[in-house]
């Protein structure tokens, strides 16, 4: 049985906060910063891909 590839959600902050999404079943908020040089940045939770709103179709 494969998982289901991880959520890209794009973004206009370089900060965000992410707690998995699903109320009971997701995780504990963590705060994440995404770098200016690469812009994404994965949650270590969920693998939830954030991409800042400038690097659209770029990473």
């Amino acid at each position: 049985m494969s998982q289901p590839a991880p959520e890209t959600r794009i973004v206009n902050t370089y900060r965000i906060a992410c707690d998995g999404g699903e109320g009971a079943l997701g995780h504990p908020r963590v705060w994440l910063q995404i770098p200016k040089d690469t812009g994404f940045v994965e949650c270590g939770y969920c693998d939830c891909k954030y991409v800042h709103a400038d690097f659209e179709g770029k990473v």
